[in-house]
């Protein structure tokens, strides 16, 4: 795929995700007669990502319009638009599996919080954060759990997750272009302080979920901690 970090021009951006939501609807949906035999800390931890992947995104998508790019404000609505299909398919995994979905969790209340303080530019930063452990997460799931149509959904939701962290590098790399050496280096500080607080919040509440998933917690935070590393460094680097 051609990148977009130099121009600011996401068109090739706004046809991939015009793209992806062509496959689904030519995909359809799992088998979801098949059912899904799910352990409880596994059914609680889908259960507070299925939260975090529900949200509207109606903020988000009203700081892309007033941004002044539509090109880039379409891509965000598809991309808030592959969010709340991501919340569709792990409730149906969880009724699948005789679960209930959950109305909030204050995790996701925080991270919200957070995400709504400041311009497009410090709400990116902080979903950045949720999508780089999200592709930590949904890989220990697809590889490690025995259900196949937990596997099926996550390997899905996986495959958009590898598409969003360059999809918001992108733009966040376009927004640094014209800051100082100084500004970025205190940007990527708080940044890497912000991620240290979300993966202890992840250990806690969804270690028992990966460690039944074959992945101990010492090992997402590598994985992601190395994920990040690379995302922080294409995107402050001039």
């Amino acid at each position: 795929m051609t990148t977009t970090v130099d121009t600011g021009d996401f068109t090739a951006w706004l046809r991939d995700f015009e793209g992806a939501a062509l496959l689904r609807s030519t995909w359809g949906d799992p088998d979801w007669s098949a059912g899904a035999r799910l352990e409880p800390a596994l059914v609680r931890s889908l259960q507070r990502f299925q939260v975090g992947e529900a949200g509207d995104g109606a903020h988000l998508m009203d700081k892309a319009r007033r941004a002044g790019d539509p090109v880039y404000a379409e891509a965000v609505r598809l991309f808030v638009a592959e969010e709340r299909e991501h919340a569709r398919l792990l409730g149906r995994l969880l009724e699948a599996a005789g679960a209930a979905t959950i109305c909030g969790h204050w995790t996701d209340a925080v991270f919200v919080r957070l995400r709504r303080i400041l311009g497009l530019r410090t709400e990116l930063m902080v979903l950045m954060l949720a999508e780089v452990v999200a592709l930590g997460y949904y890989r220990a799931v697809r590889d490690g759990v025995l259900d196949l149509l937990a596997a099926e959904v996550a390997g899905r939701i996986l495959a958009d997750e590898l598409r969003h962290v360059p999809f918001h590098r992108d733009r966040l790399r376009w927004s640094f272009r014209r800051s100082s050496l100084l500004s970025r280096a205190i940007a990527s500080a708080l940044w890497w302080a912000l991620l240290a607080g979300v993966l202890a919040v992840v250990a806690l509440d969804h270690g028992d979920a990966l460690r039944g998933a074959g992945v101990s917690r010492t090992a997402l935070a590598r994985e992601v901690a190395g994920c990040f590393r690379g995302v922080v460094a294409e995107v402050m680097t001039r």
